[in-house]
């Protein structure tokens, strides 16, 4: 009989033993989980800190409860991305290509949704709107388009020489989002409990249940709404769409499950050679594996529970609690300087220092998310390539940083080009939109693959697989919004 896994022409998988996961104590925790915190600092760049924070400041607080239903849906999405790489060593991209028709077709398909939701290097055309603030005290305007370009460029090709260097890309990555995470949350946390009145952490609460305390009532979606700005905040409320999806390459490259067997993407710069499996491993399940399943599955909830969920829902509030502070109610923030909006605002109200303080925030968040995204889309291509094409496995030598830092040139050539086409917030919205529609359809894909290929003992149990349904509606229901607003 044909394996499931080869149906559409990849390798079949090779048997090997689940290894024995970790038991960690303490602060050895820190170092156990790190795949959530890389995927949670790639989303406070944009949705926290960009869109959530327009949409918030044009329709209120009580829109909050998106955010608590995303990043719900998100973290049982993403627990089901670790639990295939778990149980393969493989990222789920390869898990999608495993599925008919064949993985040529998946290979393009994901491929191209990535490009189209992630290949606008937004992040730094929107830092540069931050570290121009920081150099003029000014928020920059349409005159100041070829110095915030510039600002850009720079901050972008900065990103690249930060992934040279290292041992393993995944942890230099974990290590800086760590510090991101921990400065950022912990700063705007301290901003709001010294600027923030009562009144408007209250709204907050009650905005995480859709609930209005100025009108008294639910406001689910408010009237009018521009649902272009709506349904990107939706997508990036958490990571979003693809950002999730690569999840599951840091996770392998972090050694979770049979990934360990797998190997990783070495940096240029520091790293040796490493051999990278292009196709995963059969898990035997024994009472010795199922033991040990358990275990990985412990740290996979800390991972996501502990840091992601609880991450996503205060980078997503904090912020929002000070742009609603101090811009006006109704206000329209997207434009070159919307990443300083609130630096300026604040600086106005309490003083240059701490404008200072909050528009160098913002450069670093949004730098720090460009990193994140130019990595991952690198990643999952270098994935995709090494794991669907004999051709380039066989050439002699070949060192799978090459096809990474070939494909990341590529990548950067795009990005210096895209960075001229319009405004950042446009580009992040647009992707953010793409977001939603990746989250349709790879919703439905995950739970396909995980309740068709993976073993029966360790398949998703039934509520996980209605939630992944419910991933694919909810998401849905935005992208229809969106659609529908444009005729």
């Amino acid at each position: 009989m044909t394996a499931p896994e080869t149906r559409s022409g990849l390798d079949p998988w090779k048997g090997a033993e689940l290894p024995v996961p970790p038991a960690p104590r303490g602060l050895a925790w820190i170092g156990t989980v790190g795949p959530g915190v890389i995927v949670l600092g790639a989303s406070i760049g944009s949705g926290e800190f960009l869109l959530g924070p327009a949409a918030f400041v044009k329709y209120g607080l009580a829109l909050l409860w998106v955010t608590t239903v995303a990043a719900f849906l998100q973290t049982v999405f993403n627990t089901e991305l670790m639990r295939y790489t778990m149980a393969t060593g493989e990222p789920i991209f390869t898990g999608f290509m495993r599925t008919r028709p064949n993985s040529t077709f998946w290979a393009w398909s994901y491929a191209l949704l990535y490009f189209l939701q992630v290949g606008w290097p937004g992040w730094a055309g929107a830092a540069a709107g931050a570290i121009y603030f920081l150099a003029s005290g000014e928020l920059a305007g349409a005159e100041d388009s070829s110095a915030v370009y510039a600002i850009g460029v720079a901050t972008f090709l900065a990103c690249v020489g930060i992934l040279l260097l290292g041992r393993r890309i995944e942890r230099t990555l974990e290590i800086l989002n760590w510090v991101l995470v921990i400065v950022i949350l912990g700063g705007f946390l301290l901003l709001a409990l010294l600027l923030v009145a009562p009144g408007t952490w209250l709204a907050a609460l009650a905005g995480l249940a859709g609930f209005d305390l100025e009108s008294q009532s639910f406001v689910f979606l408010p009237e009018g709404a521009d649902f272009f700005l709506i349904g990107a905040f939706a997508a990036y409320s958490g990571a979003g769409g693809v950002i999730n999806l690569t999840l599951s390459n840091w996770a392998r490259d972090k050694g979770y499950g049979m990934a360990q067997h797998a190997g990783y993407i070495p940096a240029a710069v520091g790293g040796r050679r490493v051999t990278l499996a292009h196709t995963g491993f059969r898990l035997a399940m024994t009472p010795q594996a199922l033991e040990r399943w358990r275990g990985w599955w412990r740290i996979v909830r800390a991972d996501q529970w502990g840091v992601y969920f609880t991450g996503a829902l205060l980078g997503m509030a904090l912020p929002a609690l000070l742009y609603v502070s101090f811009l006006p109610a109704g206000t329209d923030i997207r434009g070159l300087g919307i990443a300083a909006a609130l630096a300026q605002a604040v600086g106005e109200h309490s003083g240059r220092l701490l404008a200072v303080g909050i528009a160098f925030l913002g450069a670093w968040i949004l730098f720090k998310t460009q990193l994140d995204i130019l990595d991952g889309t690198t990643r999952v291509v270098t994935d995709i390539i090494w794991t669907g094409s004999r051709r380039v496995r066989a050439r002699e030598g070949i060192d799978v940083r090459a096809v990474y830092y070939g494909v990341l040139a590529a990548v950067v050539v795009w990005g210096v080009i895209a960075l001229r086409l319009t405004q950042p917030i446009v580009l992040l919205q647009l992707g953010a939109n793409m977001a939603g529609i990746v989250f349709v359809i790879a919703s439905l894909h995950l739970l396909y693959v995980n309740t068709r290929l993976l073993p029966e003992e360790i398949r998703p149990p039934l509520w996980r697989r209605i939630a992944l349904v419910g991933t694919a509606f909810f998401y849905g229901s935005f992208v229809t919004l969106w659609v529908t607003s444009l005729i």
